[in-house]
């Protein structure tokens, strides 16, 4: 491990530093006169993510330039293939490409059965719809609540797709995992360790959102959260961070999707919705995000865009996105890929999630 220490580093700081490496079975090596630079070298086999966090957190520690036999859960090792995370018919990595669609809040259960066929009959391998609804102003449509997750629940079996719904809250997490095949922590809430150890114990697939002034450093970590409690379903999804400008909603950082695939084994998925906050940019967008290597596409879908209650300026109307299907099924064919499209649906009994409507 290679770590740069502050100019202000004082012979007490290195003592305090040379003690951590011992117990933690480090040799120190240090490099240069100035005595800012330093080689940790672990002097048996073995290595533990908690060894870099335990560096990290000394004040006089500046940066952790090379992890080396200290790598975290999140980081792709040499050799390592990507992580295949399956839902349902959905598939994210490895070559896999597929499409979340639906509205961004779910209204009735009419007018999310009549979005749920169409974004299928376009390609569409889960559903997305939010129940809870995490709001700017607090006098704003919040989302419909449980009654929302029964509605999902039938809706997906009947039309045979997974659905993918947020949780805001701790102590809802039990009723939504009883209701959702993917659970989706949204920008709000991505530092909020409590919650992401509740959904990591679920067992539930994760869909992660980075938060809108998270580097991506902290983006990884708190996927580490979800790892390091041995749930290694994540897919890490990039919807923009917060920018100067308002031509769009949100800044999409396409940098960090092309990074995110070198570095980390996690698939990762695009949100051009939340990004673009205007329709006519999204399918721009979708098509930058899987050219610069994304997994998946995460599009907000809804037939009368006026009357949505949360977010209409940015849903595409079905044919759009059964258009943006076509495109994304030609354009990841270009690098090798395959876009992945819904199975036959089963027919299955429904009954409501416990703790669900009640």
């Amino acid at each position: 491990m290679l770590l740069r220490l502050a100019s202000s580093t004082s012979d007490a700081d290195r003592t305090v530093l040379a003690r951590v490496a011992r117990e933690r079975g480090f040799e120190l090596t240090w490099l240069g006169r100035a005595r800012t630079l330093v080689e940790l070298v672990r002097s048996a086999a073995g290595g533990d993510p908690s060894d870099r966090a335990a560096f990290e957190d000394l004040a006089f520690v500046q940066a952790v330039l090379e992890a080396a036999d200290a790598p975290e859960l999140h980081e792709r090792r040499s050799g390592q293939p990507d992580t295949l995370v399956e839902v349902g018919a959905a598939a994210f990595g490895r070559g896999h490409v597929s499409l979340i669609a639906g509205p961004c809040a779910v209204e009735s259960e009419e007018r999310l059965l009549e979005i749920a066929r169409a974004v299928r009959a376009a390609g569409a391998t889960l559903l997305r719809g939010g129940a809870y609804k995490p709001r700017t102003s607090p006098h704003s449509f919040q989302g419909v609540g449980r009654e929302g997750l029964v509605w999902l629940t039938r809706v997906g079996a009947e039309v045979g797709l997974p659905v993918v719904t947020e949780v805001l809250d701790p102590r809802d997490v039990e009723a939504v995992a009883g209701a959702a095949d993917v659970l989706q922590i949204g920008a709000r809430s991505m530092a909020n360790s409590a919650l992401l150890l509740e959904v990591a114990r679920t067992g539930k697939t994760l869909l992660l959102k980075r938060g809108a002034a998270a580097t991506v450093r902290e983006f990884l970590l708190a996927a580490e959260y979800v790892l390091a409690r041995g749930n290694g379903k994540v897919l890490l999804c990039e919807r923009g961070v917060r920018g100067f400008d308002k031509t769009t909603r949100n800044l999409l950082d396409l940098g960090a999707v092309a990074y995110l695939k070198r570095v980390t084994h996690l698939p990762v998925v695009v949100d051009p919705s939340h990004a673009a906050g205007k329709s006519e940019l999204v399918a721009p967008l979708a098509r930058a995000g899987l050219a610069a290597g994304a997994d998946g596409l995460m599009v907000e879908v809804h037939p009368e865009p006026r009357e949505a209650r949360s977010d209409g300026a940015q849903a595409l109307l079905p044919a759009a996105f059964a258009a943006l299907a076509r495109d994304a099924s030609a354009l990841v064919r270009l690098d090798g890929r395959h876009l992945v499209l819904p199975i036959e649906p089963r027919v299955r009994s429904v009954s409501t999630p416990e703790g669900v409507g009640t």
